[in-house]
C-alpha cells in the first residue's frame, strides 16, 4: 500500500534529538537553520575553535535537507559558458570551479568523519531523452572537457547498459558525482558538529533578529542568543516575518516515489553501477536506487491542481517508458519537498547587514551547494576575505523576485500540464 512518508526517515540511522532553547545564551556565531549549509558552517568554524550555537525551528533534516533525491551533483543547472555570460568570465569560472570541487568536499567530509550516509561516488548520468537533449549533452561535454573535468559521453550499447534502458541513446557521465541518503548525511553532519563542541537546539524557531551595541540578538519564543555574527541558513524553508530573505526566490515543489526493494536479474539492469540519473525533460525525471535496491523516481511538481492518484499514474507511465521489461511495480512510499528557484538557475549570496550572511535559491542542488557555502561562510568569517565566497554578493533589493507566489503557482500549473501530457503520451 502506498504511504505518504519520506523513505529516508525509515532508512537513515536513528539520531538523537536535541533540546529546545529555554535560557539566554552567548556565542561567537549563531547559525539559524540545521540543514547542509548551517551544519557545514558549524563544522568548519568549530574545527578552528570558534564557539557556535545552531538553532533549528523543527528537527534536524525536517526541511529540504532530509527530503531531497540524494544526488551529489556538480555545478548549477546553467552550463559553464552561460554562467560566464550571466556573471562575467572571472566570476563565472570561479563559481564553476568551486561547484565542480563541491562533490569531493561532501565525500571527503563523509570519509573524514566516518558518516554513515550510504554514499556512493560512482558518478551521475544526465540522460538525453530526445534529439534536443542529445545536443545539450554534447554542448555540456565540450564545455566541461575544455575545463579539464572528468566527464564522458556514453552512446549506444554502453549507454543502454549504464542507464538500464534502451529509451536513452546518449548520456553524460560525470565521474565527480554520486548519491547518498540525504537525511543520513545531514544527521551525520549534526553528530559531527556536536562532537566538535557546537551546541544545537531544535524546536527553536527564530522570532526576531535585532542589533544592539554591535551585537546581534537572535530571539526565539523563550530565550535569546547573543552573537557577534549570524548565518541565516534556512534557504527555501525560511519562515516568519523577521526576515525578507524568502523574497529572493520562488518556491518549486519536488515529488518522489519509491518502490518495494527489487530483486532478480531484471531489476539489476536498472542503473547497475549505482549511478544517480536525471533526464533532459523540461519537467525532469530523476532516477536512482537506494541501498536496499528500491527504485526511486522523482520529478518537479507538488500537490496543487491534481488528484491524489496523479503521480502514481505518472510513475507507472515513466516506468513503462524507461523500464518496460519490469513487471508493474509495487510503490511503497511517496513524499514532497521544496526548493528555492531563480530564473537564471544561479543562487544568491547576501550580506544584508554587517555580521549577517546568507545564501538562498540553490535550485535543487542543495547537497553540494549548501555544503560548499557553509564552508565558504566559515572561511569568510575566519579570514574576512570576500574571495572566500565564490559568487559576488547581491543586495536584498536586487535579489528580490517579483510576485514569487504567482511565479510558483504558474510553474506548478505548467508542470501539471506537462506531466498530464506524459501520461496521455502527448509529450514524449
Amino acid at each position: 500500500m502506498l504511504q505518504e512518508q519520506c523513505l529516508w526517515s525509515l532508512t537513515a540511522p536513528k539520531m538523537k534529538r536535541y533540546n529546545k532553547l529555554t535560557s539566554d545564551m552567548e556565542t561567537s556565531v549563531c547559525i539559524i537553520g540545521g540543514g547542509y549549509t548551517g551544519l557545514s558552517a558549524a563544522i568548519h568554524l568549530a574545527e578552528k575553535g570558534i564557539k557556535v550555537i545552531l538553532l533549528e525551528s523543527q528537527a534536524i533534516g525536517s526541511g529540504g535537507s532530509g527530503k531531497s533525491v540524494g544526488l551529489v551533483n556538480a555545478g548549477t543547472w546553467a552550463r559553464p559558458d552561460d554562467l560566464n555570460v550571466a556573471l562575467g568570465e572571472s566570476a563565472g569560472e570561479c563559481l564553476t570551479t568551486a561547484l565542480g570541487e563541491a562533490p569531493n568536499l561532501v565525500f571527503d567530509l563523509i570519509r573524514r568523519y566516518d558518516i554513515d550516509a550510504q554514499a556512493t561516488q560512482a558518478g551521475n548520468l544526465h540522460m538525453a531523452h530526445n534529439a534536443k537533449g542529445e545536443a545539450d549533452v554534447d554542448i555540456r561535454y565540450e564545455q566541461l572537457q575544455r575545463r579539464g573535468v572528468n566527464v564522458e559521453v556514453l552512446t549506444g550499447s554502453r549507454c543502454h547498459e549504464y542507464c538500464g534502458t534502451t529509451s536513452i541513446n546518449k548520456a553524460l557521465l560525470d565521474h565527480r558525482t554520486g548519491t547518498l541518503n540525504p537525511l543520513a548525511y545531514v544527521n551525520g553532519l549534526a553528530k559531527v558538529a556536536t562532537s566538535l563542541g557546537v551546541t544545537i537546539y531544535e524546536q527553536s524557531a527564530v522570532d526576531s533578529l535585532e542589533k544592539s551595541n554591535g551585537q546581534w540578538y537572535v530571539r526565539t519564543a523563550e530565550a535569546n542568543v547573543k552573537a557577534e555574527r549570524v548565518i541565516i541558513a534556512t534557504n527555501a524553508y525560511t519562515e516568519g516575518e523577521w526576515t525578507e530573505i524568502a523574497k529572493t526566490f520562488y518556491m518549486v515543489s519536488y515529488y518522489q516515489i519509491a518502490s518495494e526493494p527489487l530483486t532478480g536479474e531484471l531489476a539489476d539492469r536498472i542503473l547497475p553501477y549505482k549511478n544517480g540519473a536525471w533526464d533532459t525533460r523540461l519537467a525532469l525525471s530523476s532516477f536512482r536506487r537506494d541501498h536496499d535496491n528500491r527504485l526511486l523516481l522523482g520529478t518537479v511538481g507538488g500537490r496543487a491542481f491534481k488528484p491524489k492518484s496523479f503521480y502514481q499514474s505518472w510513475a507507472n507511465c515513466v516506468q513503462k517508458s524507461y523500464y518496460p521489461y519490469l513487471p508493474k511495480l509495487n510503490w511503497q512510499y511517496e513524499w514532497y519537498g521544496s526548493f528555492g528557484f531563480t530564473q537564471d538557475h544561479i543562487f544568491r549570496v547576501l550580506e544584508p547587514d554587517e555580521g549577517i550572511l546568507t545564501a538562498t535559491a540553490y535550485n535543487g542542488r542543495g547537497i553540494t551547494t549548501g555544503t560548499l557555502m557553509g564552508k565558504c561562510f566559515a572561511d569568510y568569517i575566519l579570514s574576512g576575505d570576500r574571495k572566500s565566497i565564490p559568487l559576488p554578493f547581491k543586495t536584498l533589493k536586487e535579489s528580490k523576485v517579483a510576485l514569487p507566489g504567482m511565479k510558483s503557482g504558474f510553474t506548478e500549473l505548467g508542470l501539471t500540464l506537462y506531466h498530464a501530457g506524459q501520461c496521455l503520451r502527448i509529450i514524449r
